[in-house]
């Protein structure tokens, strides 16, 4: 596998829409809600002016997408890292995340929430990238651990 990845704009809107329902689909049925499941263009337009995307292509099919917002020097936060359920498993989801951290080597502390019960993200971030868990908090229907790390 050999990902090519493409700084997201408003011009990929659809594409963005079509990983964002397929990673988060299953979310959406779990918790009855998701913030990245279901977006209408006009709304995916606007998410791409606030947070930077970044999609990744295998083969020419877009797998993969990792949002993020910088928050002072050094400090960044991840929105999104979302693998078309298609992919899930093969390793994109890390690559996206190397990729983000080679494409911004001044980072010094990247912070991120995922769902408290979802024990997969959890292993990922934490055994994959060495991510600390270093709070919660009830967003909305949905308790989620805050992830932080540290250069």
């Amino acid at each position: 596998m050999e990902l090519v990845y493409k700084n997201a704009d408003i011009s990929d809107a659809e594409t963005l829409i079509a990983i964002y329902d397929s990673a988060f689909h299953d979310d959406y049925i779990r918790y009855g809600e998701c913030p990245a499941y279901g977006r209408s263009k006009e709304d995916m337009e606007q998410s791409v002016r606030d947070l930077p995307k970044v999609i990744a292509y295998d083969q020419g099919i877009p797998v993969g997408v990792i949002s993020y917002k910088a928050e002072g020097p050094g400090k960044y936060y991840i929105g999104c890292l979302g693998v078309i359920k298609e992919a899930q498993g093969r390793g994109i989801g890390t690559a996206l995340m190397r990729y983000f951290m080679a494409e911004h080597p001044d980072w010094n502390v990247i912070t991120l929430v995922t769902p408290e019960d979802n024990e997969r993200n959890i292993r990922f971030y934490t055994e994959r990238f060495g991510f600390d868990i270093v709070g919660e908090e009830d967003d909305g229907k949905v308790k989620v651990f805050w992830f932080r790390l540290k250069k």
